[in-house]
């Protein structure tokens, strides 16, 4: 998996800095509850709070009128929420909507910013970490346009796998067309033949993982790519 380097589930960005910028960060940040379906900020509209997640993890979505929103990217506890501020931008692109309860460390953006100015290793880990968000969302965007719905599902839940710390999580099929910006028919029929080969189980909603390696050579190229590009990064 990804995201994990021990049992004990932290915010990977956070966890890298040198002890005394940890401390600072940690000393400005309050622990909060996410929850599923809350909204925590709209595209082209000012970011209030900066959240690292820590168990929870985010859907970054677009919004194309006409349209359900389509996702492009998802934040675990690898990542964080508000990367547009190491531009000095001040405005979400994307809706960031909760997908998986958990928890995130959350700052305010006046905060984040001070210390951002004041914590260079803090500065250099999140310019990174912007480089892979972009790599991720250009990424989707050519796994949207050419890959079949089948491996762009097993992608789609080994992403969430990685960011969900169990083996089960509910989605439905609804749920899941929406994400991918196909027909709900089309993931029943993927869902189905995952389901055929004993890659997951799902009933009622309720996704269980049956088989992880099984389930990546399923996956599109575009879920070890995004992988890979983040390890580049933060090995």
């Amino acid at each position: 998996m990804l995201l994990e380097t021990s049992s004990e589930v932290v915010n990977r960005l956070i966890a890298g800095l040198p002890r005394k910028e940890r401390k600072r960060i940690l000393d400005h940040c309050d622990l909060v509850d996410l929850a599923f379906g809350e909204i925590l900020c709209e595209s082209d509209k000012p970011i209030s709070h900066v959240y690292f997640p820590v168990t929870g993890f985010i859907s970054q979505l677009t919004i194309i009128t006409g349209h359900p929103p389509l996702e492009m990217g998802l934040i675990g506890n690898e990542g964080m929420l508000g990367a547009s501020l190491m531009l000095g931008v001040n405005f979400a692109p994307l809706r960031a909507l909760v997908q998986g309860n958990g928890s995130a460390l959350r700052i305010s953006t006046a905060e984040f910013q001070r210390d951002l100015a004041e914590c260079p290793s803090l500065h250099r880990v999140l310019n990174r970490y912007l480089y892979v968000t972009m790599a991720q969302l250009s990424q989707t965007a050519a796994c949207n346009h050419f890959h079949e719905i089948e491996p762009r599902l097993a992608r789609w839940l080994l992403m969430t796998h990685d960011r969900a710390h169990s083996n089960h999580f509910h989605l439905t099929h609804e749920f899941l067309a929406d994400m991918l910006g196909v027909r709900r028919s089309g993931i029943t029929v993927a869902a189905g033949a995952l389901q055929g080969k004993n890659l997951i189980g799902y009933t009622r909603g309720e996704i269980s993982i049956l088989d992880r390696s099984g389930l990546e050579a399923a996956a599109c190229e575009c879920y070890q790519a995004v992988n890979d590009d983040y390890r580049q990064q933060f090995s």
